[in-house]
């Protein structure tokens, strides 16, 4: 059951660290907590995980530098807590790995309902993914194999994807060649809708193209669809 899942709260608040421990301990999840980068690593060597709250701003290793080290370790969910107005630092923040965002003051209640909805993707797509294991995608020139959730080239070489690259890339192959809104886009990669002018679908997609090698104004790949969303533009293959 998701409520038997271990969290890991990293806050340098510790009056804010107590109170979410003894609210979602109430709620049924193990709890253990850090202050810090260091201790975050140090709990990292002797606990398992199945989800990370992160705060964005901590003392010597901020939240960004964090997800990063997290997201070298292991692919294991981060919901990331941000001040209200650091939008460009949330941003980064989901695209170095983070599966949500909270801004502070938040509801605690509404932390919860973003832990289960993580924790509710996080074990689908890892279904979709062991079901789907020897089925590798071939677009054009590229591959995308779920089993390692590697994108490789033609020519073998191989082009890291941060945790919301994959997820975009992935949406767009399973969907080809059907348009996918932004509305669906955003709940596939957040578990809910997006403001208008929330623009982490935008940089996400501009970085997937990037890496793509489509980033010029006429993309081959990645279409774009006015007031539609986005679709993959090339016929897709099963290897």
């Amino acid at each position: 059951m998701e409520n038997s899942a271990h969290l890991l709260i990293v806050d340098d608040d510790r009056e804010i660290v107590d109170l979410l421990s003894q609210f979602l301990k109430k709620h049924g999840f193990q709890i253990s907590f850090a202050y810090n980068g260091q201790e975050t690593k140090q709990k990292w060597k002797i606990n398992k995980y199945d989800l990370v709250i992160l705060d964005l701003m901590l003392p010597k290793e901020n939240g960004l530098q964090i997800a990063h080290w997290l997201r070298q370790q292991a692919d294991i969910p981060i919901i990331m807590l941000t001040a209200m107005g650091e939008e460009a630092d949330r941003i980064i923040g989901l695209e170095l790995g983070a599966d949500d965002y909270l801004a502070k003051p938040f509801n605690p209640r509404e932390l919860l309902a973003r832990i289960h909805a993580v924790l509710h993707r996080s074990k689908r797509r890892n279904t979709i993914e062991i079901s789907k294991t020897k089925q590798i995608m071939q677009f054009g020139e590229w591959k995308l194999n779920p089993i390692n959730r590697q994108l490789i080239h033609k020519n073998y070489s191989e082009v890291p994807l941060t945790g919301k690259e994959y997820n975009l890339l992935l949406a767009l192959l399973q969907n080809a060649p059907n348009i996918v809104t932004r509305e669906k886009l955003s709940i596939i990669l957040y578990g809910h809708e997006l403001s208008p002018l929330d623009r982490t679908i935008d940089v996400t997609l501009s970085r997937l193209r990037r890496k793509l090698q489509d980033d010029g104004r006429q993309s081959q790949i990645i279409k774009t669809v006015h007031r539609g969303g986005y679709l993959l533009a090339l016929p897709v293959h099963y290897v």
